[in-house]
């Protein structure tokens, strides 16, 4: 199993988190980080500052739901798995962006961040438990019943299916 999905149960179990819908921001608030909603450029989608103690994800306003919900798990997975980049402005602040670079996960980071979130919001154990009380006639209603269950779009819960091997081919 990889450190991040490890890592990922850690923190559901430290919370005795069990059942979906997995609230990002409310584990975020938890763990004392600040999320904020606000306007970032176009294609970046989320970021997580971090100064010493002080611990900020941002959140692009204009994305849907889902995508916010999977940006701040993203967000936390760089927090728990990686010590960040430092800001050239100001050389005591880290910074991560999540954008469209990162969602193609070619970077190490953001491969692990990906996979943290979606470990996070749709936990192993929870999807098959969740597959096997489902009574659908086709994998598009798969994936669209989950999807809405734990709270991620279509896209991300296929991603998710697929790499749990429940799925074999994308949709």
């Amino acid at each position: 199993m990889a450190k991040a999905d490890i890592e990922a149960g850690r923190l559901l179990e430290r919370f005795d988190i069990t059942e979906p819908k997995v609230d990002p921001m409310n584990l975020a608030e938890e763990l004392g980080v600040l999320v904020v909603q606000q306007k970032l450029d176009g294609d970046v989608s989320g970021m997580l500052l971090r100064r010493g103690e002080e611990k900020v994800i941002g959140v692009n306003e204009d994305h849907a739901e889902v995508r916010q919900r999977f940006t701040v798990a993203h967000e936390l997975g760089h927090l728990i798995l990686h010590r960040g980049r430092p800001l050239i402005l100001d050389t005591g602040t880290r910074v991560n962006f999540r954008d469209s670079v990162s969602s193609m996960a070619t970077d190490r980071e953001e491969v692990e961040a990906n996979r943290f979130a979606a470990a996070l919001l749709a936990p192993e154990t929870m999807v098959r438990r969740a597959v096997r009380g489902i009574n659908v006639t086709s994998a598009d209603g798969l994936v669209g019943d989950l999807a809405k269950r734990f709270g991620m779009s279509t896209t991300a819960m296929n991603y998710r299916l697929l790499n749990l091997g429940i799925l074999s081919d994308p949709m």
